[in-house]
């Protein structure tokens, strides 16, 4: 049976394959700002194996793309693996070095509203344990997050001992040491102020 009426479709879903891995990679690396979409942070997660997924996907592309008697075959294949092979060890490195573990602690719906959780998670950084609040604004796949505040762990009279609704639109987060901080949320989920302490 002869397989090679399959070559270019296959090389062009490959292709294809490539590009949306690679754009998926780019769009969860440029997440993370304010009321970031959860679904592009959860893409950031996944950096290093989106990058693998277009790499191989590019490689498969080149390679059913063009026949092997082609002169660029072989160029293109090396130059696509020297080039994405040492930028995904570089970028693993760098994700297991410098990127930060979000463990979720605590996740409470706000009440009276279904569309909005307070989010406590843990982060171990490169030194201090720190603990953040978040909202998170709205239903899958358009639920969004807010930053509330950051809680240092370093001094435990900084560290976040309680993060509590207080009211359908209102947070009270209470440190070790007592200090009391309350944030208002606006209807569409971003606080009046986002709180640090430590």
């Amino acid at each position: 049976m002869d397989f090679s009426r399959y070559r270019r479709p296959s090389a062009f879903l490959l292709l294809a394959a490539a590009v949306i891995f690679a754009v998926a990679a780019v769009a969860g690396f440029e997440s993370g700002g304010e009321g970031a979409l959860i679904l592009l942070l959860r893409l950031r997660e996944h950096l290093v194996l989106l990058g693998c997924l277009a790499v191989a996907a590019l490689t498969g592309a080149v390679i059913l793309g063009l026949t092997k008697s082609s002169s660029l075959r072989m160029p293109l294949v090396t130059a696509v693996l020297v080039t994405g092979v040492p930028l995904l060890l570089v970028g693993g490195w760098a994700s297991a070095v410098f990127g930060d573990t979000d463990r979720v602690v605590r996740a409470e719906p706000s009440p009276g509203r279904s569309d909005r959780q307070l989010v406590v998670v843990s982060r171990s950084g490169f030194l201090d344990p720190v603990r953040c609040v978040h909202v998170h604004q709205g239903h899958p796949p358009r639920e969004r997050r807010w930053n509330v505040g950051c809680f240092n762990g370093d001094d435990e009279d900084n560290s976040l001992r309680e993060a509590v609704w207080t009211a359908p639109d209102r947070i009270r987060m209470t440190t070790e040491g007592g200090a009391v901080h309350e944030v208002s949320i606006a209807p569409g989920g971003r606080p009046d102020r986002v709180v640090s302490v430590g």
